[in-house]
């Protein structure tokens, strides 16, 4: 990948010399009230040319500890790269982010309306704007993403498979997982895969929670991606990671055979073997009592935190086959 860029750079309209740093605001739509939004993107660059890294958080407005770790990248002095060029946007949702909604105001997705249109939904033109506008300056991406509601990720990067520089990337992050997971229809990972345009998506936590543990794995993991591009600044270093990632091609679900008050009784990114107890349903009454046995042997990459669960929730998520 050619990783020499002119001297100016043009990003929103605003040219960004090397050596300069930016603040830009990616505007799309004021509130009903005629209050303007402000959507920071932060732009530090190196005098010295090199790669353009973007950093992205909040495509999901409930999703704040990606926003946390983007967060931190900033507040640490992380983007002020050794060269090259880094970009930050925290909140890529803000109007969920305000709101602590998933969804934009439209009720529509962000992430399943890419590449967007100039003239379609809030959510399209978000990502028409985010597409046309920032990606073809950037060369890698980095999008960091938490489970859904209730249901804790274990850190862990998804790629697609086949595909041998996310592989080498992945490598490189070091988060405990890699998930081999296919490209959804609209997605901003798809989109930007069409475009040529490597990218790590990042998933740990879950919605309206920052743990620490699953933070630090993602801003350990961004220092050594910057590390491995020569951009880390000097004042840093990347550690290596402690345990070997577990690349993982398949995966699936376990799910309740009852409804009833849940609770789980392993801890996520557990070792399990086939027959063992990872948690009980239990009714309020003291009659039910069932256990929830693994059904077959893996690593334990998502846990249903929920009190409440009905017949066919997911509990757990379990890894089936690794990469050998």
């Amino acid at each position: 990948m050619n990783t020499t860029k002119p001297d100016i750079l043009t990003i929103l309209d605003t040219r960004i010399l090397p050596g300069e740093s930016k603040e830009v605001n990616f505007d799309v739509a004021n509130l009903h009230t005629s209050s303007p939004v402000n959507v920071p993107v932060i732009i530090e660059r190196a005098k010295k040319p090199g790669p353009v890294v973007l950093f992205t958080a909040g495509i999901h407005g409930d999703e704040v500890n990606g926003v946390e770790i983007v967060r931190q990248l900033i507040a640490k002095g992380l983007n002020k790269p050794k060269c090259g060029t880094i970009i930050c946007i925290p909140v890529i949702n803000v109007f969920g982010f305000i709101n602590l909604k998933r969804e934009f105001p439209d009720g529509r997705d962000l992430n399943r309306v890419f590449p967007g249109s100039v003239d379609g939904s809030l959510a399209s033109r978000v990502a028409h704007k985010l597409i046309n506008e920032i990606v073809p300056y950037v060369d890698y991406i980095i999008d960091f993403h938490t489970g859904g509601s209730g249901r804790f990720n274990a850190p862990q990067i998804r790629i697609v498979k086949e595909h041998k520089e996310l592989n080498d990337l992945a490598k490189v992050f070091a988060a405990p997982f890699v998930l081999y997971s296919k490209n959804l229809n609209k997605s901003f990972r798809n989109t930007c895969y069409k475009l040529g345009k490597p990218m790590l998506l990042f998933e740990g936590g879950k919605s309206f929670h920052i743990d620490e543990s699953v933070t630090n794995a993602g801003v350990n993991g961004a220092k050594r991606l910057l590390s491995h591009f020569g951009m880390l600044n000097i004042k840093y270093k990347a550690k290596p990671s402690k345990k070997e990632t577990v690349f993982i091609n398949e995966s699936r679900w376990i799910r309740a055979h009852f409804s009833g008050m849940f609770r789980a009784s392993i801890p996520i990114s557990s070792q399990v073997k086939k027959g063992d107890v990872l948690g009980h349903i239990t009714d309020p009454y003291g009659k039910l009592n069932h256990e929830v046995k693994a059904t077959n042997s893996g690593f334990i990459i998502n846990v249903n935190e929920a009190p409440i669960v009905y017949q066919g929730d997911a509990l757990f998520h379990i890894s089936k086959k690794l990469k050998r």
